[in-house]
């Protein structure tokens, strides 16, 4: 075929012997008319090329991804390592040949470079390098890196190229992500599908050797860690500090991020980075997720969302990073820009891990103050829910509404703002004077103030603490409970009931006291519909609750009531906070408090409708009946 494509290329060359024939084989037509020709001649191999081209790729995809877990999660021999890395610079030149086939094959080049631009940006890199490499030699390369301070050359490249093979399967994943939209699961399956699979991943990452410092993690408490993770609660039943390395840290940051946000959330908004487009039913499925009133909004938030997650985690880190700078902890902690990033995203996702020894009660953390304020507003911007961020903060509804001054805030934002700052300011303010002379004492009126706000926040799903929740008054215990079982709001990274949930319990309470038959807020009316999803929640969640701390007291006689019921609360409205029983916990205990951290995270409601078969026909009703009630 190569030789037939030389021989007309030189007689077309032959032929032009003159300006006329010039512009007869260079006019628009006469390009058409090549090209259409030589689309004929491919196209009779293309579609049996493309074929084997994805079955290999899924193949080489796979091995890959095995063969950079087996090099991160094993000890390495010598031939291991030789092997591993050969492998690796074999599926790199596969994708790369790949490209160049699909290009060759494809009938509208310019086109298809577009619509793949990331991976041509990924090839065209790995050209220049291999071309620089054979220019220049690979010892003038690996010097050029070791004067700009890198010493270990050949394992930056190692680290180098398996980072960019794990791009090319991330490309190859989310270009799979298409085929959700075949699946006979609705959006509630896929989210609840979804958060299992990166539960069951997790697990399977922190039982590899090199995640542990030394001994090996259990199944159970590797997969309490994966789901606590996912779930973004922060309850742990080994120390993330001490028994997790540098290497399980990472993963459970993953985790934390995946999970904050939904890993359908990212892979929708990269197969809208890189060019796909979402279906229908991913976008049905995210209407839900990010509490936007129709899938035409799902487009344009989704990309603000991942935006904001990052800009407002790096701000974060960097905030951390400048506050504890003067904070003299112990190196062999964890570093100091690590230690930044990880809590920063552990706060913005309201997880509660620390890799702090004690969490934010380690020496030096706990008094710093101004950081205690950074991670509070982390929290807080968390948990308002990324419809309330986007409502509030994107540059398109603050100009609209500057120019339009008869435009406001969506009534779930104005909702969610105000029950969020009342129940922040309620709890400071029982907190501060139930423990001011307690777990507050020895503290100025500023730090006490600070620490009671501290508190407060961070019981709306967060899970951090600044002091000792086993030493709390019983009565502080109580309030805690209540808050956490409010939670977050919806479509932010906490659990819970949600503050909206709240707002209508109480607002419908009201309405039927004063015998009014709708329920307002804001000058709004609430819908019958939305009523009976709150009471639903409201329900399920209690039912939840009492079944598992009834089970919690047959698993674990030892403990008292108070603290078995404190820490399944904490665990369904995906708080973290603990009375220092999780660790001692058993495998029967461990379960329930995994199961629950789950449902808190996917919702009841959610649950409900992902298990249950919806009516196929509800038109119809029955003569009316009036019963007693209370």
């Amino acid at each position: 075929m190569l030789s037939h494509y030389i021989n007309r290329i030189l007689q077309f060359f032959n032929t032009l012997k003159g300006k006329r024939n010039f512009r007869k084989y260079f006019s628009r037509r006469e390009i058409d008319k090549v090209r259409e020709s030589i689309n004929r001649r491919l196209y009779d191999h293309k579609e049996k090329l493309l074929y084997y081209l994805r079955i290999l790729s899924f193949i080489v995809s796979v091995l890959s991804l095995a063969a950079i877990i087996y090099y991160h999660g094993f000890p390495q021999t010598p031939q291991s390592h030789w092997f591993i890395q050969r492998f690796i610079y074999g599926s790199l030149m596969f994708y790369v040949i790949k490209f160049f086939l699909k290009f060759f094959y494809d009938f509208h080049p310019l086109t298809f470079l577009r619509q793949n631009w990331l991976e041509t940006l990924l090839v065209s890199f790995i050209v220049s390098l291999g071309l620089f490499s054979v220019t220049y030699g690979t010892d003038n390369v690996y010097q050029f890196f070791v004067r700009l301070g890198y010493k270990d050359v050949p394992q930056l490249f190692i680290i180098f190229f398996q980072l960019y093979v794990f791009i090319f399967i991330g490309s190859e994943l989310v270009k799979a992500s298409h085929y959700i939209d075949r699946l006979h699961i609705g959006p509630a399956g896929l989210m609840v599908s979804s958060f299992l699979l990166i539960i069951g991943g997790g697990t399977l990452l922190l039982m590899l050797p090199e995640m542990t410092t030394s001994q090996s993690i259990s199944f159970w408490d590797a997969l309490f860690t994966s789901t606590s993770a996912t779930c973004v609660t922060g309850l742990t039943v080994v120390d993330t500090s001490t028994y997790f390395t540098f290497k399980g840290q990472l993963v459970i940051l993953v985790l934390i991020q995946l999970g904050g946000i939904n890993i359908l959330a990212f892979a929708s908004f990269f197969a809208n980075f890189y060019g796909g487009g979402v279906g229908l039913r991913q976008q049905s499925l995210l209407k839900d997720l990010l509490s936007v009133s129709g899938l035409s909004d799902t487009r344009a938030i989704l990309k603000e969302i991942v935006i904001y997650s990052f800009v407002i985690e790096i701000i974060g880190s960097i905030l951390l990073y400048l506050c504890w700078l003067s904070t003299h902890y112990d190196h062999h902690v964890a570093g100091l820009g690590w230690a930044a990033l990880f809590h920063s995203v552990s706060a913005f996702n309201n997880a509660g891990f620390s890799i702090f020894p004690g969490g934010l009660m380690y020496d030096g953390i706990r008094f710093n103050f101004v950081s205690h304020w950074i991670i509070m507003i982390l929290i807080v911007l968390g948990g308002l829910g990324f419809s309330v961020i986007q409502d509030v903060f994107s540059v398109k509804a603050i100009m609209k509404r500057h120019k339009q001054k008869w435009v406001r805030k969506k009534v779930q934002t104005r909702i969610v703002l105000a029950v969020t700052i009342w129940l922040i300011f309620i709890g400071a303010l029982f907190f501060f004077f139930i423990e001011r002379n307690n777990t507050l004492a020895n503290l100025s009126w500023i730090e006490k103030i600070t620490m009671a706000l501290f508190q407060s926040v961070t019981t709306r799903t967060a899970g951090f603490n600044t002091v000792d929740i086993g030493a709390l008054a019983l009565p502080s215990l109580v309030l805690f409970m209540f808050l956490m079982y409010i939670g977050a709001s919806p479509g932010g990274t906490g659990g819970g009931i949600k503050t909206t949930t709240f707002l209508v319990l109480f607002k419908s309470a009201v309405a039927t006291i004063r015998g009014k038959k709708h329920i307002e807020s804001f000058r709004h009316t609430i819908s019958f519909e939305t009523v009976d999803k709150a009471y639903s929640v409201a329900l399920f969640s209690m039912m939840l609750i009492f079944l598992a701390i009834f089970l919690m007291t047959l698993a674990e006689p030892h403990f008292s009531l108070v603290s078995l019921a404190f820490e399944v609360i904490s665990a369904f409205g995906t708080v973290g906070l603990s009375m220092g029983i999780t660790p001692y916990l058993s495998e029967f205990g461990k379960l329930i408090i995994t199961i629950t951290m789950f449902i808190g995270r996917i919702g009841t409601l959610t649950l409900a409708i992902a298990f249950l078969k919806k009516a196929t026909f509800s038109d119809y009703t029955y003569p009316r009946a009036d019963i007693m009630i209370g």
